[in-house]
């Protein structure tokens, strides 16, 4: 699958505070986070759901990547997205190995893997 998806009966703003912490431990922070709801409702149309999309990244991480196969910036930052969806807040995010598998790049597969599978600790304990 290209997605790996979590529900939660955090809020999203709960669910965020906590995937935060559990980035920290992981050396990951969150670069930036876009409301989507808001831009939406800013531009005048009409979208009711919570979705914010956060942009996080391991520098050191970032430059082992880059350092294998600059095409993999690509891909960078990792996105993790919080939302509601039928009174529950989902927790997802494309999985770097569907990402990087674009690339046929073996020694970047082993790396995305690595970032995947804490990347998705970090989202399970976020829940």
């Amino acid at each position: 699958m290209f997605d790996y998806t979590v529900v939660t009966n955090k809020s999203v703003d709960e669910a965020i505070t906590t995937l935060e912490e559990k980035l920290k431990e992981e050396k990951f922070g969150i670069l930036w986070m876009f409301d989507i709801k808001e831009k939406l409702q800013d531009k005048g149309l009409e979208f009711n759901k919570e979705f914010k999309v956060l942009e996080v990244c391991n520098p050191f991480e970032a430059q082992r990547v880059l350092s294998e196969n600059e095409l993999a910036g690509y891909f960078l930052p990792c996105k993790i997205v919080v939302f509601s969806d039928t009174n529950q807040t989902k927790i997802g995010m494309p999985k770097p190995t569907a990402l990087i598998s674009m690339l046929n790049d073996e020694k970047l597969k082993e790396l995305a893997k690595d970032i995947e599978e804490r990347l998705i600790q970090c989202i399970d304990k976020s829940k």
